[in-house]
């Protein structure tokens, strides 16, 4: 397989320095991409001196966007995505490639529960998986986990979808589930990083949330809203009985709660032919234009 290790990086010279000989040692025939995106420190000279190529944003543009990048101009069959704060083992990517040669198009690598940050963190981390394995209808092991390989051309079937800031991991595992593409784990242990996180739970928690709750609807709508629909169902229910045993009346706040249900199934019905066109593209080989290739099947 050709091979291109892309590492989205900003202001991780110290690390880089360390880390681009070490993926040497473990993979002297991979291709390795640096996206410098906006650094201020030393990153791009690093990456000179070390000889690998290198695709630098005028600015800082986010670390979906670093990873979009590196995708478009990655010149191997297979990528394999890394961060540059030296939490990843280099010695841990024959292990993706393993899984690949399987016939795997994506393999993740899965953090053990003990090397997250702190408990926070962990918990949060269980939480997410577990709702994205219901939204999904598969179990995942480590949702955004930033260590994983997968297969260039489809991987950039689902780049219009992921988001420029954080949380890629989270769109692109959900996308390779939801579209039935076989998606494997190896589980690894992430050292500490090395300078301070640009996460914060509290507020990248709520996008990996709604990036959740969006993918969910997109790819697999009816898991979306039918437990909504249910829910105001079973409230309206629950409320209608209470009032009618105790007034022997319809009010006005059941009805409400009844029709919402009733549209909120009808919207999820829609939103399952709509996905459904979805899938009918993705199967004919019609890829979005901010892929990065020609188009294929119809527009061929």
């Amino acid at each position: 397989m050709d091979i291109t290790i892309v590492i989205p990086a900003k202001n991780e010279a110290g690390s880089l320095d360390r880390l681009i000989p070490a993926i040497r040692q473990h993979q002297p025939e991979a291709e390795i991409l640096v996206v410098n995106d906006g650094s201020t420190d030393e990153t791009a000279g690093v990456c000179r001196r070390h000889g690998v190529r290198l695709v630098s944003h005028p600015y800082s543009m986010g670390n979906g966007d670093a990873i979009k990048s590196g995708a478009r101009n990655a010149g191997g069959d297979v990528i394999v995505f890394m961060d540059a704060d030296g939490q990843h083992d280099p010695a841990d990517i024959g292990r993706l490639l393993d899984r690949i040669a399987d016939g795997f198009d994506m393999v993740v690598g899965a953090r053990q529960i003990d090397t997250h940050a702190s408990a926070w963190r962990r918990l949060a981390n269980s939480f997410y998986n577990r709702l994205a394995s219901i939204m999904t209808g598969y179990e995942i092991q480590d949702l955004t986990s930033g260590f994983r390989a997968a297969r260039r051309k489809q991987f950039l079937r689902f780049l219009y979808l992921l988001p420029n800031g954080f949380s890629y991991p989270t769109t692109s595992t959900m996308a390779f589930f939801r579209s039935g593409l076989p998606v494997a784990y190896v589980p690894i242990r992430a050292g500490a990083r090395e300078g301070k996180s640009k996460i914060r739970v509290l507020r990248d928690g709520v996008r990996f949330l709604v990036i959740i709750l969006k993918i969910g609807a997109l790819f697999s709508p009816m898991r979306f809203f039918l437990p909504v629909s249910a829910t105001l169902f079973a409230v309206g229910a629950s409320y209608y009985m209470y009032t009618y045993l105790n007034w022997g009346r319809l009010t006005n706040m059941s009805a409400i709660l009844f029709l919402s249900s009733l549209l909120t199934f009808l919207i999820g019905i829609v939103s399952e032919q709509i996905s459904s066109l979805h899938y009918m593209h993705s199967e004919n080989g019609i890829l979005p234009r901010d892929n990065g290739e020609k188009k294929e099947g119809h527009g061929k």
